[in-house]
């Protein structure tokens, strides 16, 4: 090709580009990291911010002889037997540990479902 070709020819093709590289809207793509807008709606006024009951915080089972059962709950250490704020730790399992009030049971887990259902979903 003649070089007196090619020259309107390149021009022509990099005006066509810009210009349509300028009619295409940018996508804008979330932030990974940002927190869920869940977190960062504020919660309505006279909401607790502290939950209700105690929250199982961790939970330790030492596989070794001397067999040691510690569950963590509200910062507090509680072997199986001991009390806690008037209840007693009945039984620890890897997940959850059952705290007694008289012959009431009150279960407090690790990690609590949300939405019951949701649980029931995901493990179909």
């Amino acid at each position: 090709m003649d070089e007196t070709v090619k020259r309107p020819v390149t021009l022509a093709c990099l005006v066509l580009g810009a210009l349509w590289t300028a009619s295409v809207p940018a996508q804008t793509l979330p932030d990974p990291t940002r927190p869920p807008a869940a977190v960062l709606t504020p919660a309505p006024a006279g909401t607790p911010i502290v939950p209700a009951g105690p929250q199982l915080q961790s939970i330790l089972i030492s596989t070794r002889a001397d067999g040691r059962r510690i569950a963590v709950i509200d910062g507090q250490t509680v072997r199986e037997g001991e009390k806690f704020k008037g209840a007693v730790l009945v039984k620890m399992t890897q997940t959850a540990v059952v705290l007694g009030y008289g012959s009431e049971r009150h279960v407090l887990k690790l990690f609590p479902a949300a939405n019951p259902n949701a649980a029931r979903a995901a493990t179909r």
